[in-house]
């Protein structure tokens, strides 16, 4: 489980200190949740504080019990702490199966590799051998990066907008990778979203707004408020959260 207290995170902006996180408890044990809200709300400053890229102004960060705070993103992740960002990473020279293998941390056989692309929805035989470069799209890109995640068996695996930077059709095939992903998985799963579809699956929603959490509850009952009237699209994407 990973539990914040009292959480706040501010910058130096123009000789004065922003404040962009304020005082955020939460508790986070749910197979599948959701963070959504405005943009400029917080909610990737809140990821990559969850991740160890940023080091909270003020709180404690907890995972299973133990306090994480002072780690960074590298002793965060051997303790269980994945994190996805918006635009992953390519890595030239390197395969596919190279990325899985050093994500499970141990020799894997080609198999096995493959059995974790084809979690993905990706043709085993076609990827296993590629190279993670330009010749990859976005879309194939993020889909690897789950794979590595699955790889990893992580207890708490954070995603910054998959959705970020990919066509409509990618983004149908992310939703299924997601929903698989939902059923599959042992750990958590946090994505930082506005896509109705993925909000969708949760099993609970977070409205950061302000650096503040405006509401929090079951999927079920916190999408319903959220739904504007562009199809697939959360109103959070406005200025304001109905």
């Amino acid at each position: 489980m990973l539990e914040l207290q009292h959480i706040s995170y501010n910058v130096e902006q123009d000789g004065d200190n922003k404040g962009i996180l304020h005082d955020i408890s939460l508790k986070i044990d749910e197979r599948f949740v959701a963070i959504t809200g405005p943009n400029g709300g917080g909610k990737s400053t809140l990821a990559k504080v969850i991740a160890g890229i940023l080091t909270p102004t003020q709180g404690r960060i907890f995972l299973d019990g133990e306090d994480i705070t002072g780690l960074d993103v590298t002793q965060r992740a051997r303790k269980g702490i994945s994190f996805a960002f918006q635009q992953p990473v390519r890595f030239k020279g390197l395969t596919v199966k190279d990325l899985i293998t050093l994500a499970a941390g141990k020799p894997i056989g080609v198999p096995q590799a493959c059995g974790y692309l084809s979690e993905v929805g990706l043709c085993a035989k076609d990827y296993i051998d590629r190279e993670v470069d330009a010749s990859l799209s976005g879309g194939e890109l993020k889909r690897i990066e789950i794979a590595m995640i699955m790889a990893r068996g992580t207890k708490l695996s954070v995603f910054d907008e998959p959705e970020a930077g990919i066509d409509l059709w990618s983004f149908s095939n992310l939703i299924q990778v997601f929903e698989h992903l939902h059923e599959k998985i042992n750990g958590s799963i946090l994505i930082i979203s506005h896509q109705e579809r993925i909000l969708n699956i949760a099993d609970r929603i977070i409205v950061l707004a302000g650096g503040r959490v405006e509401n929090d509850g079951p999927g079920r009952e916190i999408l319903p408020t959220l739904l504007g009237d562009t199809p697939g699209v959360c109103s959070a994407l406005t200025d304001k959260v109905r």
